[in-house]
């Protein structure tokens, strides 16, 4: 196989994530902290830690072969980058902000506004597409002090948690985008290195697969069994194995979960005890 070139954030929850996901993935690499670049030793791969907003270019043009980076960079870059996988992790939002005690009651409120951000692009397309026009202060870190200052009467930057913005005296008003981590590359991928890639989204499916699953057990009267196994949302089907106690079963099962305590609710009124919950490392199917 092919070697391929992986960029990810050079620090950051990007990062740690992206590299927690790489170490879960059965990918082994030391010494990486202040490297640009470190080699895979049990697979074809090398990576590049990089400033975040400089991975869409290198993508682009073809520095590197894929990249881990958000959504909300893609949307904003404006250039040739293909999604090819999300990764369930660093979600957040891409939201307006105005300072606590100003009035806002409907978008055109925004109107002839000053609006600092970090999403030039943007917050450009999200004005035109409702015909407001505003003026943008393009700004680089700490967005959410613009309006303390002086600068702007509102913001434009992504939103997590949302704490930043409360200390900041600030109140979300509208989103306008929502963001993720996603695996991307670009047209410029070189297609022959397509089967290491193909492995790379292989491993990363088990181990998010297995990120949203639950395995349960739970012990079950024989003629209840039917009944139990038809609640559960099961991958095929249930394992079932006798209990040395006469008339009980012992049943197996993997569940989303998302869907784990209506279906823990349910089994229990239907019949089955002593459930035990554990989770899953990998998940290959």
């Amino acid at each position: 196989m092919k070697k391929i070139k992986l960029a990810i954030q050079k620090s950051g929850r990007l990062n740690k994530e992206s590299i927690s996901l790489l170490e879960k993935s059965g990918i082994k690499f030391e010494n990486f902290k202040d490297q640009l670049k470190v080699n895979c030793e049990n697979f074809p791969l090398n990576i590049y830690f990089l400033r975040n907003s400089d991975i869409p270019r290198y993508l682009s043009d073809g520095v590197v072969d894929i990249a881990i980076i958000g959504q909300n960079l893609i949307y904003e870059s404006e250039l040739n980058v293909n999604e090819l996988m999300p990764l369930n992790f660093s979600k957040c939002r891409v939201s307006i902000a105005v300072p606590e005690k100003m009035k806002f009651e409907k978008i055109s409120d925004l109107n002839k506004m000053k609006i600092a951000t970090s999403y030039p692009n943007t917050l450009n397309k999200f004005l035109s597409k409702n015909n407001l026009d505003c003026e943008i202060h393009k700004i680089n870190g700490s967005v959410e002090i613009a309006p303390n200052i002086g600068l702007s009467d509102a913001i434009c930057d992504i939103v997590s948690t949302g704490n930043t913005l409360y200390k900041n005296n600030l109140r979300e008003i509208l989103t306008i985008s929502n963001s993720e981590a996603v695996l991307c590359n670009s047209d410029s991928f070189d297609q022959s290195k397509k089967q290491t890639l193909d492995k790379l989204i292989f491993r990363f499916n088990s181990v998010l697969r297995a990120k949203r699953s639950k395995y349960i057990l739970m012990n079950v009267p024989n003629d209840k069994i039917k009944t139990v196994s038809k609640l559960l949302p099961v991958l095929k089907s249930p394992t079932i194995l006798p209990l040395e106690m006469k008339g009980w079963s012992s049943l197996h099962t993997v569940i989303d979960d998302d869907k784990f305590w209506e279906s823990i609710d349910i089994i229990k009124d239907a019949g089955a005890e002593d459930i035990l919950v554990c989770p899953i490392e990998k998940m290959v199917l």
